[in-house]
Protein backbone atom coordinates (compact mmCIF):
# COMPACT_ATOMS: atom_id res chain seq x y z
CA UNK A 1 0.00 0.00 0.00
CA UNK A 2 1.47 3.33 -1.06
CA UNK A 3 1.75 6.42 1.60
CA UNK A 4 -0.12 9.58 1.21
CA UNK A 5 1.99 12.55 1.49
CA UNK A 6 0.71 15.96 2.42
CA UNK A 7 2.67 18.84 0.73
CA UNK A 8 2.59 22.46 2.21
CA UNK A 9 3.11 26.00 1.20
CA UNK A 10 2.57 28.13 4.21
CA UNK A 11 1.27 32.27 3.37
CA UNK A 12 1.52 35.20 5.94
CA UNK A 13 0.27 38.61 6.39
CA UNK A 14 -3.70 39.61 6.63
CA UNK A 15 -4.06 38.45 2.80
CA UNK A 16 -2.85 34.95 4.08
CA UNK A 17 -6.45 33.56 3.17
CA UNK A 18 -6.83 34.97 0.00
CA UNK A 19 -3.45 33.76 -0.98
CA UNK A 20 -4.02 30.69 -0.14
CA UNK A 21 -7.31 29.67 -1.65
CA UNK A 22 -5.72 31.10 -4.51
CA UNK A 23 -3.22 28.56 -4.16
CA UNK A 24 -4.98 25.80 -4.25
CA UNK A 25 -6.93 26.49 -7.91
CA UNK A 26 -3.27 26.63 -9.26
CA UNK A 27 -2.31 23.25 -7.44
CA UNK A 28 -5.57 21.56 -9.14
CA UNK A 29 -4.93 23.21 -12.37
CA UNK A 30 -1.23 21.54 -12.38
CA UNK A 31 -2.37 18.24 -11.34
CA UNK A 32 -5.05 18.04 -13.73
CA UNK A 33 -2.64 19.64 -16.68
CA UNK A 34 -0.15 17.17 -15.57
CA UNK A 35 -2.42 13.76 -15.22
CA UNK A 36 -1.49 13.65 -11.96
CA UNK A 37 -4.04 11.67 -8.88
CA UNK A 38 -4.81 13.64 -6.26
CA UNK A 39 -6.89 13.06 -2.98
CA UNK A 40 -7.73 16.61 -1.48
CA UNK A 41 -6.46 20.03 -2.25
CA UNK A 42 -7.21 22.40 0.64
CA UNK A 43 -6.25 25.31 3.08
CA UNK A 44 -5.82 25.68 6.91
CA UNK A 45 -6.00 28.39 9.01
CA UNK A 46 -3.56 28.74 11.98
CA UNK A 47 -4.57 32.01 13.19
CA UNK A 48 -6.14 34.99 10.71
CA UNK A 49 -1.94 36.13 9.60
CA UNK A 50 -1.06 32.56 8.93
CA UNK A 51 -2.47 29.83 6.40
CA UNK A 52 -1.66 26.88 4.25
CA UNK A 53 -2.44 25.66 0.89
CA UNK A 54 -2.19 21.91 0.64
CA UNK A 55 -2.06 18.94 -1.77
CA UNK A 56 -2.36 15.24 -0.38
CA UNK A 57 -0.80 12.97 -3.29
CA UNK A 58 0.22 9.24 -3.63
CA UNK A 59 4.00 8.98 -2.42
CA UNK A 60 4.76 7.53 -5.76
CA UNK A 61 3.75 11.01 -7.28
CA UNK A 62 5.13 13.27 -4.58
CA UNK A 63 8.87 13.86 -6.37
CA UNK A 64 6.71 15.08 -9.79
CA UNK A 65 4.88 17.28 -7.17
CA UNK A 66 7.76 18.36 -5.32
CA UNK A 67 9.67 19.24 -7.98
CA UNK A 68 7.85 21.32 -9.88
CA UNK A 69 5.93 23.25 -7.06
CA UNK A 70 8.99 23.47 -4.35
CA UNK A 71 6.15 22.83 -1.87
CA UNK A 72 8.06 24.51 1.85
CA UNK A 73 7.27 21.54 3.84
CA UNK A 74 5.89 17.74 3.50
CA UNK A 75 4.02 15.65 6.17
CA UNK A 76 3.45 11.67 5.80
CA UNK A 77 -0.40 11.04 6.47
Amino acid sequence: MCRKIKLIWDFRGPDAKETAKHHTVHLKEFAILENLNFYDIDIHEKNPMLCSAFITVDENDMKTYRNALKPQRGEVI
